[in-house]
């Protein structure tokens, strides 16, 4: 018979072939022409002969014709014809397998198939079903080269009557094809071709067309089908010496389909762990070192899917790929950072698994051991490299080793210590991964599950005394007992366990087993003193020493975790949502582990709750209702206690919005309140006067959401915060004071309708001298605030007190005397005298009063406005009502159209705008004809604080007579005294009152903007901060224009203090969001002036690099390289051309950029004679030819 050659595509059958022996098809029949009978017909016919001859019967010329015709048209076949077609074919395949396996075995059972004729047609029969199964699977595969045949076949039919045929299960039929030619190559083949090596197009056939299905990735989530596939690949490959061809494919495939090379992994995996030969993964470890690394620099995705193989091949062959790694090293300096990153994954896995083995001889030992160190030691120095991509993958593999046990304790520190200075790297990502990388670290520590310094070093002391008396006689050594590394990695790794999470080992030297050995009474309280008989026996001499190390490392490992505290709290405070919700999930992880100064950072995040962004928000409270809320109520009640106790104003305000949110939530169970009202009401033992104040201001915030909270327990609010028990904590007065602006409106009508005792004790608060003098103030100021919230006639109460504070201030009674003291004091004659302390709190009564009073002026008229809307609004529904009571409303309707056709309903609202600012004015009239209480002080306190040098002996005198003076008719007088006053209080005092009055006052204060932004420069850190603070609030709420002196804000970038720089950057985060960047604007006028100044290069240069970066659009950094090379022209000094030069250094440079750069050479020519600013137009070059590359 002729010979079968297997055809590079199935049309190449019917063409005849050049030897014009082997075999081609002669007679081919289009299918598509035929009639669904026809068709039918002729495939039964087929499957009759396949099935009633010989196997080998299908090489026969007629049958081979039939059977090619009807798998070329495959698609034009209905299921039935497809079953009958496809179960002869592997019926009959299945059959021959084993009796080609035969061939193999005893030359007597083989002697029957032996005969050269005969093995000719078995040769032909096998390679003929092979190439005809696969060629249905490869038509009948979506997404194969003949997905055009098949939808021309459908379009075909479109429109047949439909038969009642059997479902085509094409999943079922695919799976066992496949499977059975990948069970046809595990026979032995050679006897059958007659050679130790296949036929190259039976190879080649097989392996491409295995390929072609691995290119669909749905095909390859079944999973028979994939190891069959992985089969047939390996088997070539390895079995059949088709190495390098089977690799060059495989690459290939890497390079064109990211999804793929996981599979391609298990493929070679696979070949391997079969023939027990790596010659597939040598040859593709071969030909990527052979890659030129910058081919991978070209193309990206490429460089990312074989970096992803390499990772996978490692962790599938560790031992394999360790001993070939070398050869892939040098692509460690190329310039594709993906590479790098699959390499340094590579190395990961490596490390991980490839060296668990010890066994063999020395010589093989010390060579792993070398080629593990070298590894690790590439990993660190990678921790720099240039690019950020790089380095976190590098932080994210150690995480990774450390989950697995694979860092010993010896490089523990020095893999922690790189985490901790990843913590400043200027990329996101990077930081995020070191935050995580601790994190794991923390979780997965050898060292115990309580990581207190004092409890490292009082056990470490005592160690040390162990050693000493356990070393021989005239010996001695150090406290720090220096233990090569080795050694102890390897006695502590050797004892280590797996799966011992949050940081529990097995290791009976580590510390955490000697913490956990001591009783209870000791561990806690090392710094008291642990005697040496609470230490368990660990044994000998190295033991002991061993034990040492161990402690040692630990208690390194300890403090250096305490040590980046400062720096986790900058993080709170970076504008990145990742860094704040990484680094509050790292902090939480140090409170569990008890790290020093955990629990203080944490309370930093606190003001987080005001932020905008969800992310950030979000994390607040989830950290916050897992730390302090997720307990027993009892529990929950004391951390909130002392969260409440001992927090700032701001944290505070911050807690304050967190329990509101909380108790809106139901987060707060209700049990929780109980527990709180409990330690209010001294129901808890122990409870005290402190825990009383704290738990009404947790209930007050609470009542912020649930008013009704408070309403039940009223009398204990009166009784115990008004009481006694305030004497203790004069606090409780204050805080009780905040209690009754919290209750309802109907426990406020309770409050009025039960007579005066609430008013007389407010009185009694503002006017007695019962309280401490630092508590007055703020509690008055929280009386002063209940009165106007409770009472319904405020200004007659309020009157009232204004009054008894006079008369208690000046010597004689009636209001004539400050009109008296005022006269007199202006003819120089001071008729009399008072006691500072009464005169500091007179005039804080009065502001406080007028201040509340015009809140209260405020509220009426949106009280009326409100009320007049919603009877507008009730008018309208009624006028519309369909009921027909409309013609009841007509009359008032007319008369109101008649009113607006006539203006007279503006003029209400003019009338009722009329009434308010006279209200306002009458409050500080003093100067008009009808004198008002508080207009009566007004001249009074602008003469005192006139008074420098009185007011300079008094400062608390000169804070509340700031306060009170706040008005637009002072200006001049308070920003002298914002400026001259020797007290940073009172600086502070009227930087902030000057905010007030921009706020209220806009026209008038602009004038002043300049001396309001000189207060950024105040000496005092206070004052500092809250200019910082005011100026934000006006300059972002649009009542500023952010101009002028604005380089000022930029100076506070680089304050000395941390809380004003986070502030100022936030200010310019927040700046930079609005419009279309103002940041862009300003930037060169701000770069200009800080050039003027005396700065440190270094602060310049923080400065401007973090206003650049706040800068995000290509088209306003083309803007800024125009803008900046003109201000060359500007100006003829060197120090702001170093300045400017630097600043466009700075740049990321577009194309476009490029270019303006070169249009503005005549702008900068002169400059170039300065080295100082050459060099920065060296790195601009630099920056260029890197940008040219990519």
């Amino acid at each position: 018979m002729a010979p079968f050659v297997i055809p590079k595509t199935i049309t190449d059958l019917e063409e005849e072939p050049e030897d014009r022996i082997s075999l081609f098809v002669q007679h081919p029949v289009d299918v598509a022409v035929w009639s669904p009978s026809e068709i039918e017909e002729i495939v039964k016919g087929v499957a009759f002969d396949l099935s009633d001859m010989e196997l080998f019967c299908v090489e026969g010329q007629e049958l081979f014709d039939q059977i090619y015709s009807i798998v070329k048209g495959f698609p034009h076949l209905l299921p039935p014809s497809k079953v009958s077609l496809v179960e002869s074919l592997r019926s009959n395949f299945s059959l021959l397998v084993p009796n080609i396996s035969c061939l193999s075995r005893s030359p007597e059972e083989a002697e029957a198939f032996s005969a050269p004729d005969r093995l000719a047609s078995y040769l032909n029969a096998f390679k003929i079903y092979t190439y005809f199964l696969l060629s249905i699977v490869l038509i009948e595969e979506p997404g194969s080269a003949n997905q055009a045949s098949r939808a021309a076949a459908a379009s075909h039919q479109k429109g047949r009557k439909k038969h009642a045929a059997e479902s085509w299960n094409w999943e079922l039929q695919r799976g066992q094809i496949i499977g059975l030619v990948a069970d046809s190559l595990e026979i032995d083949l050679q006897s059958l071709f007659g050679k130790s090596e296949l036929d190259e197009d039976y190879l080649s056939f097989l392996v491409s067309s295995a390929f072609t299905l691995f290119e669909n990735s749905a095909l390859l989530r079944d999973a028979e089908v994939k190891d069959a596939l992985c089969r047939i690949v390996g088997i070539c490959a390895t079995g059949y010496h088709y190495t390098m061809q089977s690799a060059a494919m495989i690459l290939h495939m890497i390079h064109k389909f990211g999804f793929l090379p996981t599979h391609m992994a298990d493929l070679v995996g696979w070949a391997e762990h079969k023939y027990s030969d790596g010659s597939l993964a040598v040859a593709l470890i071969r030909e990527i070192s052979r890659t030129n690394p910058k081919d991978y620099l070209r193309d990206t995705s490429s460089a990312d899917n074989v970096g992803r193989f390499l990772t996978e091949l490692a962790d599938r062959l560790p031992k394999l790929v360790a001993t070939n790694v070398g050869m892939l090293v040098p692509h460690f300096g190329g310039e594709s950072y993906k590479i790098r990153n699959g390499l340094i994954g590579v190395f990961g896995k490596l490390i991980a698994k490839a060296f668990k083995d010890v066994d063999g001889d020395p010589a093989g030992v010390a060579l792993r051991l070398r080629g593990k160190q070298s590894m690790l030691e590439m990993m660190l120095e990678r921790c720099r490299d240039v690019s950020a991509y790089t380095r976190s993958k590098v932080l994210q593999v150690w995480a990774d080793l450390c989950e697995e046990h694979a860092v010993s304790i010896g490089l523990w520190n020095e893999v922690a210590l790189v985490a901790v200075g990843r913590l400043e790297d200027k990329s996101t990502l990077v930081r995020k991964s070191a935050l995580n990388l601790l994190i794991t670290m923390l979780q997965y520590n050898p060292f115990g599950p309580q990581l207190r310094t004092a409890s490292f070093e009082g056990i470490l002391e005592k160690y040390n005394k162990r050693l000493q008396q356990l070393l021989p006689n005239g010996s001695s050594e150090s406290s720090e007992v220096n233990v090569p590394a080795e050694s102890c990695t390897q006695e502590a790794d050797s004892q280590k366990g797996h799966g011992h999470g949050m940081g529990d080992v097995v290791d009976n030297k580590s510390p955490s087993n000697i913490l956990d050995g001591l009783p209870d009474s000791c561990a806690p309280a090392v710094e008291v003193g642990i005697s040496d008989d609470c230490l368990p026996d660990i044994g000998n001499l190295e033991q002991t020493r061993a034990s040492v190390a161990s402690l040692e490392a630990g208690l390194r490992f300890t403090k250096c975790i305490s040590s980046i505290m400062p720096t986790l709290v900058q993080m709170l405070a970076s504008p990145s949502a990742s860094d704040v919700e990484n680094a509050i999930l790292f902090l939480m992880r140090c409170r569990q582990f008890q790290i020093e100064g955990a629990e203080a950072s944490l309370r930093k995040m606190l003001p987080l709750v005001f932020s905008q962004d969800k992310a950030i928000y979000g994390a607040v409270i989830s950290a916050f209702i897992t730390i302090y809320v997720k307990k027993s109520p009892m529990e929950t009640a004391r951390n909130l206690l002392i969260l409440a106790t001992d927090s700032s104003i701001g944290d505070l305000a911050a807690l304050e919005c967190v329990i509101s949110s909380l108790v809106s939530k139901g987060e707060i169970p209700s049990s929780t309140i109980s527990s709180l009202w409990d330690f209010f009401n001294f129901n808890v033992s122990g409870a005290t006067a402190e825990q009383c104040r704290g738990a009404l201001s947790i209930l007050c915030m609470a009542a912020k959401s649930s008013p009704k909270i408070l309403g039940v327990h009223l009398p204990e609010i009166i009784d115990f915060g008004f009481g006694c028990w305030a004497k203790e904590d004069p606090l409780l007065a204050r805080t009780a004071c905040v209690a009754l602006q919290r209750l309802s409106e109907e426990d406020k009508k309770k409050i009025i309708s039960s007579g005066g005792r609430v008013f007389r004790v407010l009185q009694n608060i503002i006017n007695g001298f019962a309280l401490p003098e630092h508590i007055w103030y703020t509690a008055a100021d929280q009386a002063i605030a209940a009165i106007y919230c409770i009472h319904p006639r405020p200004e007659i109460l309020a009157a009232e007190v204004v009054k008894k504070a006079q008369n208690l201030t000046f010597p004689c009674n009636g209001t004539s005397n400050v009109t008296n003291a005022e006269s007199g004091s202006r003819n120089g004659n001071t008729s009399i005298s008072v006691k500072v302390t009464k005169l500091s709190r007179f005039l804080f009564i009065v502001s406080h009063v007028a201040l509340n009073q015009l809140v209260y002026i405020e509220s009426c008229v949106r009280k009326i406005q409100k009320q007049k809307k919603k009877k507008e609004t009730s008018t309208s529904e009624q006028q519309n009502d369909p009921s027909g009571h409309a013609e009841a409303f007509a009359a008032p309707n007319k008369e109101n159209a008649i009113n607006r056709g006539l203006g007279l309903a503006d003029s209400d609202d003019a009338r009722l705008n009329s009434l308010s600012e006279q209200a306002e004015k009458d409050i500080i009239s003093g100067g008009s004809t009808v004198k008002n209480l508080i207009g009566l002080c007004a001249p009074l306190v602008a003469k005192l604080c006139r008074n420098f040098d009185s007011m300079q002996q008094y400062p608390e005198l000169q804070a509340a007579g700031m306060l009170a003076l706040c008005n637009e008719a002072n200006l001049q007088l308070l920003f002298t005294v914002a400026e001259n006053a020797p007290h940073e209080t009172v600086r502070s005092n009227c930087t902030i009152a000057l905010g007030d009055l921009s706020v209220r006052f806009p026209n008038l204060l602009e004038p002043w903007k300049e001396n309001m932004y000189a207060r950024l420069c105040d000496p005092a850190v206070s004052v500092r901060k809250n200019a910082v603070l005011v100026l934000s609030h006006l300059i972002l709420n649009d009542m500023m224009k952010a101009k002028g002196c604005i380089n000022e804000m930029a100076v506070r970038l680089e304050d000395v203090d941390d809380r004003i720089s986070n502030l100022a950057k936030f200010f310019f985060h927040e700046l930079s969001k609005k419009g279309s960047n103002p940041v862009y604007n300003f930037l060169p006028d701000i770069l200009s002036r800080l050039s003027n100044q005396n700065f440190a290069e270094q602060t310049f240069c923080s400065i401007v690099q973090f206003l650049i970066g706040l800068i995000k659009k290509d088209k306003q950094m083309e803007g800024l390289v125009k803008k900046l090379c003109n201000r060359f022209c500007g100006t003829t000094d060197v120090k702001q051309w170093e300045g400017i030069a630097y600043c466009l250094s700075q740049l990321t440079l577009t194309e476009k950029g490029i270019n303006k750069l070169i249009e503005s050479f005549e702008s900068y020519e002169h400059v170039l004679s300065e080295e100082s600013v050459v060099s920065h137009f060296r790195a601009i070059i630099n920056k260029v030819q890197l940008l040219l590359l990519q």
